[in-house]
């Protein structure tokens, strides 16, 4: 077993070239690089493809060996792919804690999951979360600046569209209380969370319809219930999109001559000064 292992290590893993394999599975630079990463994306897609066909009953039960063994062979592959990006990269720990090393890992437990939890093999489409890669390979990285923007509006208005949400979650409660009272169980409206339940559908203007109700003041109610809505849809809307529109308009200011520039400017238009150090 020793003189195996030797063998392996002189053989084989000495013969591996870490940085060019670097190179190659997390940069998409190079020819190589780029040609990995579009056949990891046909293979991902693929791999998807298979697990949703998998869930139509018909197919499942006509061809449930084929998809099982196409379900073990991208899993294989899958997991060699992280086993190789754990060694070659230079800080192990970084890449499997990072974003990318855990939608990686998370992608083929759930195929381990299947052999003692049945049914768990389906959340395999958390796959898709690795198309994102495809930002990197059509070097669409200079949308970055403006998800920034959004993230920071969206982090800015958080305070706000909590007290929001506050609201709307005690005007439920009112709302389903009051139609618990007018309606009564004999309209559907057994209980205060029922009641808050239709609340709930109804200000979302979703309107299953499964609880509708039949009295006239309850009808009232239900009016007055919908109309909120329409304003419960604007609200955070116009929050985030006021706290973007504040950050669009925001010059970039010189740290050298004071001058103010375009937001988009990497450089001062009067001294020439680097604005994004």
């Amino acid at each position: 077993m020793t003189k195996f292992r030797l063998f392996i290590q002189e053989k084989i893993v000495k013969k591996i070239d870490r940085p060019k394999l670097y190179e190659i599975i997390f940069e998409s630079d190079t020819k190589a690089g780029k040609q990995f990463d579009v056949y990891l994306l046909w293979t991902i897609l693929a791999s998807i493809l298979v697990v949703i066909l998998d869930s139509v009953h018909l197919l499942h039960e006509n061809f449930k060996l084929g998809f099982y063994l196409l379900e073990w062979l991208f899993t294989a592959i899958f997991t060699a792919e992280y086993v190789m990006r754990i060694y070659i990269s230079p800080k192990p720990e970084k890449y499997i804690f990072s974003f990318w090393g855990i939608i990686d890992l998370l992608s083929i437990l759930p195929t381990y999951l299947s052999l003692v939890l049945y049914g768990s093999q389906y959340l395999l489409v958390v796959r898709i979360f690795r198309l994102l890669r495809v930002f990197r390979i059509l070097k669409l990285t200079r949308f970055n600046k403006e998800s920034i923007t959004l993230m920071q509006a969206m982090k800015a208005s958080m305070y706000k569209i909590v007290l929001f949400m506050s609201i709307v979650l005690i005007l439920v409660v009112i709302l389903g209380t009051l139609m618990y009272v007018l309606e009564g169980e004999e309209n559907g409206f057994t209980s205060i969370p029922q009641g808050i339940y239709w609340a709930i559908v109804t200000v979302t203007t979703v309107g299953f319809g499964d609880v509708v109700p039949q009295t006239i003041f309850g009808k009232i109610l239900s009016s007055i219930a919908m109309l909120i809505g329409y304003a419960i849809i604007a609200v955070p809307t116009g929050i985030v999109t006021s706290e973007m529109t504040k950050r669009t308009n925001i010059k970039n200011c010189c740290p050298h001559c004071g001058t103010e520039n375009s937001n988009e400017a990497n450089y001062c238009n009067y001294c020439g000064e680097s604005l994004n150090d």
